[in-house]
């Protein structure tokens, strides 16, 4: 088999947009999440654009979202968190 050098159209290849990577911040959000005591993170999703977390997903009871934004907001970097999370149950005013 021949390799030939990659050729684009005789000049080399020019990066328009760059993307940073939000890896290491939405990795630190979702390990402190599954460490932290409050919330269970078992079925939440982070993902990161810029500054800003998302938390998708599910919890059992409302304090845990508290809780998550709490967590995210604690992260180096992280100056907004966006809130896609579905309680499974509600807490009823007699609970308080």
């Amino acid at each position: 088999m021949v390799f030939k050098p990659q050729r684009f159209f005789g000049g080399k290849p020019e990066v328009e947009v760059e993307f940073s990577d939000h890896e290491p911040v939405e990795t630190a959000v979702a390990r402190l999440l599954a460490v932290s005591e409050g919330v269970d993170a078992s079925d939440i999703s982070v993902t990161a654009a810029g500054s800003t977390i998302f938390l998708s997903g599910g919890v059992t009871w409302p304090e845990e979202i508290d809780r998550a934004v709490e967590i995210a907001l604690s992260v180096p970097g992280v100056e907004k968190v966006n809130i896609d999370l579905a309680t499974e149950y509600a807490r009823k005013p007699d609970d308080a």
